[in-house]
C-alpha cells in the first residue's frame, strides 16, 4: 500500500527569518504559477542552506557557489530566451499569464534581492565564522611584509607570464570577452600626455582563484593579486584603478525540429563554436566601478552585436542589465574553498552500501539479477558496486554478446567509458547513443563520442528533433538456457561523480517484458522505427503522457467509487498544464495527492475548490534530489514506477524518456519507504503554499527527521514502513525457451 496519510502533520513552521526573501507574485492565473519565478524560489531555498547556521560552514560556502552557478545557467538559457522573445515581439504568454516583459521585470527584482542576500550571507556571516576557525580571505592591503613578498613572488613566477593586457583605443578594438570569464577593467593615465585610457586584463581560469597567503588556509583572491601588480603590466603608466567584471552570454543550443541536418555532430560542434559570440544578457561589476567605465563596457558590448546604439535604449544590453556584485565576483569559485580538508567544518563522511545480493563478488552480477530484481538508490547505495560493476562484468564476460546504452552526461574518464571500450576490444557488439545536446556538456559529449568511435563502438546521436534523456543500459547474454537480456534503467546519468552527490534510483532486472521493451526502444533510437506500443515501459513521446493521465484518472475513479485514491510522486519539476489539470480533477474527486518536487512547480496546492487535497514539499539538502518515483494506490493494489522524466512538456513531448514499473513487492516496499522518508522530513523540507511562497518545516522536538540523514543508514527508509515485509519471491523460472533475441 501507498502511505495512507501525509506524515508530518504536527510539524512546526517558519525557520529562519525571511527578511528580504519575500518572492514576487508568481502568477496572474488562479490555476498556475510562473515557471521562471518558481525556479527562482528553488534557488532561494538553495541560498537558505547557506544562511542556515545548522549547515556546516564549508558546506555553506558550497551552497553559495551552487546558488551562483545556478543563476549563471538561468541567465544563459531562460533569461536569454525571454529577452529574445521580447526583441522578436512575441506576444504569446505562458499559462500563468505573465508576458515575457513582465517576467523579465519580476526576475530582475527577485535576482537583485537574492544577490544582496547572498553577499550579506558571505561577508556578514560565513566568512567571519570561518575566520574564527582560521580560514580567511585576506585583502592584499592586510598582508604582512613577508606575506606580501611571498604573494609577489607567486605573481612574478606563475601569474605574470600568463597575463595579456589588452588596450582599447582606435588601434586596439575592444577585445572579445568569453562567457562567464572574470576580467579586470583597468583605468590608466598617461603621465606624459595627460590622456586617460582603458584596458582589459583577463583573470586566467588556468590559475587558482585563491592564492595562498603564507599562513595555513589564508588566501588572497587572484584578481587582487593582479590588481596590486598592474604596474608591471603597464610600465610608465599611472594606474588610476581597477575593477572586476563578468559577463553572461546566451548559451543554448538550437536544433531545428523540422530540418534534419546532414551531420548532427558537425552541426552541434559549429553551434558550440558560434555561441561563444552570442549576445550578452548580464553584466556584473564590482562595486565602486565609475559610471563612465561601466557605460563604456556596456556600449562596446552592445556594438559587438548590434552596431552603434544608445546605451539606455534600443536592443541588446543596457545599463539596466548591469548588476553591481559587491567586492567579490564569481561565487562559483567558492566551491574550491568548500573542499578544504577540515572535517569539523564539513558534512560527516559516509560509505555507500552494497545491496545484499551483490556483496559476494565471487558471484556473477548476472546470476544475482536472474534470481530477482535489484533496486539501487545512489548515493546511499554504491554506484561502483552496482552500475559500474554491471557494465564492467559485461565487458569481460565471454558470454555477453552485446551492450547497448544511452549516455546523456558522463564523467567520461571513468569506469563507464572504460567498460564500453574494453567490450568493443573484446569483440562484443557495443552501441551507444550519445546525446550531443546535453546542456553544458556538449563539448564533453563530442569528445567522448569520438573516443568511443575510435575503439570501434557504434555511436549514434538519437532521433532528429528529440533529445534522448532516458538512462538505460541493455546487456545481451548467452545463458545456459538461452539468450537473456539484462537491463539497468534509472533516473540518473551514468556519471560516477554526480552519483556521489545526486540522489537517483535505478532498477536492475532481466524481466522478459521489460527487456523486450528496452530492445524495442534501442531499435527506435539506432534505426528507423515508429514504435508506439510497449508492454510495460512508459516511453516518451510515444505513450508516456497518455499513460500518466490514465493512471491519475484511475485514482479519481477509485475515489469516486469509495475505494479511496492516493498518489505520491517525486520529481524535479511539475510544469505540464495537462498533467496539472488532471491532478486538480483528481483532487476534486477525493484523491489525496502528495508531490515531492525539488525545483519548479507550477501547480498551486491547497487552494479551496481547486487543489485542497494536494500537498507539495521540496527537499533541499546535502544531496541534490534527482530521483523520479511514482506511487498509485490503485484501490489497494499499488503500482510503482521509476524513470528519467519530469512532468514537463519537454519530457513528455520533446525527449526520449523511459519509465519502468517496479513490480516486486519487496522492492515496492523500498519505494514506499523512500517516499515516506521524504514526506516525513522536518529538517530540510519546505511546504509550497498556494501563492507560490515556500514555508520551511521545523522539528517539534530536539531530534529532527532529516530524510537524507536517515537514508545514509537506511537507503530505502524501511524503518518507516510498518507493513510486514512480503515473502521473498521465488527464483525466476528458467525455461528452455529463450526470450526474443535483441
Amino acid at each position: 500500500m501507498v502511505a495512507e496519510t501525509a506524515p508530518g502533520g504536527d510539524i512546526q513552521r517558519n525557520g529562519l527569518p525571511n527578511d528580504g526573501m519575500t518572492p514576487e507574485p508568481l502568477t496572474r492565473n488562479p490555476r498556475y504559477l510562473n515557471r521562471e519565478l518558481s525556479w527562482l524560489e528553488f534557488n532561494a531555498r538553495v541560498l537558505h542552506e547557506a544562511r542556515d547556521p545548522r549547515t556546516p560552514l564549508l558546506e555553506r560556502l558550497k551552497f553559495l557557489a551552487i546558488f551562483s552557478t545556478n543563476l549563471d545557467e538561468f541567465y544563459q538559457v531562460r533569461v536569454a530566451g525571454l529577452r529574445r522573445q521580447v526583441a522578436a515581439g512575441v506576444a504569446q504568454t505562458p499559462p500563468d499569464g505573465l508576458t515575457p516583459h513582465e517576467q523579465l521585470e519580476a526576475i530582475d527584482r527577485r535576482v537583485r534581492a537574492l544577490s544582496v542576500e547572498a553577499r550579506d550571507t558571505l561577508h556578514g556571516a560565513v566568512l567571519p565564522a570561518l575566520a574564527e576557525h582560521g580560514v580567511r580571505l585576506v585583502a592584499m592591503r592586510d598582508l604582512s611584509r613577508e606575506e606580501w613578498l611571498g604573494v609577489d613572488a607567486f605573481f612574478e613566477s606563475q601569474v605574470f607570464p600568463v597575463l595579456t593586457p589588452l588596450a582599447v583605443d582606435p588601434g586596439h578594438p575592444f577585445p572579445y570577452i568569453s562567457n562567464l570569464s572574470l576580467s579586470l577593467a583597468v583605468a590608466l593615465r598617461d603621465p606624459v600626455k595627460g590622456t586617460e585610457h582603458f584596458a582589459r586584463v583577463k583573470v586566467p581560469r588556468s590559475l587558482p582563484r585563491w592564492v595562498p597567503a603564507g599562513r595555513p588556509n589564508h588566501f588572497v583572491p587572484l584578481e587582487q593579486v593582479i590588481g596590486a601588480n598592474l604596474g608591471a603590466l603597464f610600465p610608465g603608466m599611472e594606474v588610476v584603478g581597477s575593477w572586476a567584471f563578468k559577463l553572461t552570454r546566451y548559451s543554448d543550443i538550437e536544433v531545428s525540429n523540422t530540418e534534419e541536418p546532414e551531420d548532427l555532430l558537425a552541426m552541434i560542434e559549429e553551434q558550440v563554436f558560434q555561441r561563444r559570440f552570442s549576445e550578452v544578457v548580464r553584466l556584473e561589476v564590482a562595486e565602486g566601478m565609475p559610471d563612465a567605465l561601466r557605460d563604456l563596457i556596456v556600449q562596446e558590448l552592445r556594438e559587438e552585436t548590434h552596431g552603434p546604439v544608445d546605451v539606455d535604449t534600443g536592443p541588446g544590453l543596457t545599463v539596466a542589465d548591469v548588476h553591481e556584485a559587491g567586492t567579490l565576483l564569481e561565487f562559483g569559485d567558492l566551491l574550491t574553498l568548500a573542499s578544504l580538508e577540515i572535517p569539523e567544518l564539513r558534512d560527516a563522511p559516509f560509505h555507500p552500501q552494497t545491496p545484499p545480493e551483490l556483496v559476494d563478488r565471487s558471484r556473477s552480477i548476472f546470476e544475482a539479477i536472474r534470481e530477482r530484481d535489484i533496486l539501487v538508490h545512489h548515493p546511499y547505495t554504491s554506484f561502483t558496486d552496482t552500475v559500474e560493476r554491471f557494465l564492467a562484468e559485461a565487458a569481460t564476460d565471454p558470454d555477453v554478446l552485446a551492450i547497448k546504452m544511452t549516455l546523456y552526461r558522463t564523467s567520461g574518464d571513468g569506469a563507464i567509458v572504460d567498460a564500453l571500450t574494453e567490450a568493443a576490444q573484446h569483440g562484443k557488439q557495443v552501441a551507444v547513443l550519445v546525446e550531443l545536446q546535453a546542456r553544458g556538456d556538449e563539448v564533453n559529449n563530442i569528445t567522448w563520442a569520438r573516443t568511443l568511435e575510435s575503439f570501434g563502438v557504434h555511436v549514434t546521436y538519437g532521433v532528429t528533433g528529440l533529445k534522448t534523456h532516458t538512462k538505460t543500459a541493455l546487456v545481451v547474454r548467452r545463458d545456459a538456457d538461452g539468450i537473456r537480456r539484462y537491463v539497468h534503467l534509472g533516473t540518473g546519468n551514468y556519471n560516477a561523480k554526480t552519483a556521489r552527490v545526486y540522489t537517483d534510483i535505478g532498477l536492475l532486472t532481466c524481466a522478459p517484458s521489460i527487456a523486450a521493451d528496452v530492445t524495442d526502444l534501442f531499435n527506435a533510437l539506432t534505426g528507423y522505427s515508429r514504435q508506439k506500443l510497449y508492454r510495460k515501459l512508459l516511453v516518451a513521446p510515444a505513450n508516456m503522457r497518455g499513460r500518466f493521465l490514465e493512471l491519475i484518472e484511475r485514482e479519481a475513479r477509485h475515489a469516486q467509487a469509495g475505494r479511496g485514491g492516493r498518489i505520491v510522486a517525486k520529481l524535479n519539476a511539475i510544469v505540464d498544464t495537462e498533467i496539472i489539470d488532471a491532478l486538480y480533477a483528481a483532487s476534486h474527486a477525493g484523491v489525496e495527492i502528495d508531490l515531492i518536487v525539488r525545483g519548479i512547480c507550477c501547480l498551486r496546492p491547497g487552494v479551496p475548490g481547486l487543489s485542497e487535497r494536494i500537498r507539495v514539499v521540496s527537499i533541499i539538502g546535502r544531496f541534490l534530489e534527482h530521483s523520479r518515483l511514482w506511487a498509485f494506490d490503485n484501490a489497494g493494489a499499488p503500482e510503482y514506477f521509476l524513470g528519467s522524466a519530469d512532468w514537463m512538456p519537454r519530457n513528455l513531448d520533446r525527449r526520449v524518456e523511459a519509465i519502468a514499473p517496479v513490480e516486486d513487492p519487496r522492492l515496492q516496499r523500498c519505494c514506499r519507504g523512500l517516499l515516506d522518508a521524504c514526506l516525513a522530513d522536518d529538517r530540510q523540507a519546505w511546504d509550497l503554499l498556494g501563492d507560490g511562497r515556500y514555508d520551511q518545516r521545523q522539528p517539534v522536538g530536539a531530534e529532527d527527521r532529516s530524510a537524507q540523514r536517515l537514508l545514509l543508514h537506511d537507503p530505502f527508509g524501511l524503518s518507516l514502513v510498518h507493513a510486514p515485509e512480503p515473502p521473498a519471491p521465488p527464483k525466476r523460472e528458467v525455461t528452455a525457451r529463450s526470450p526474443q533475441p535483441a
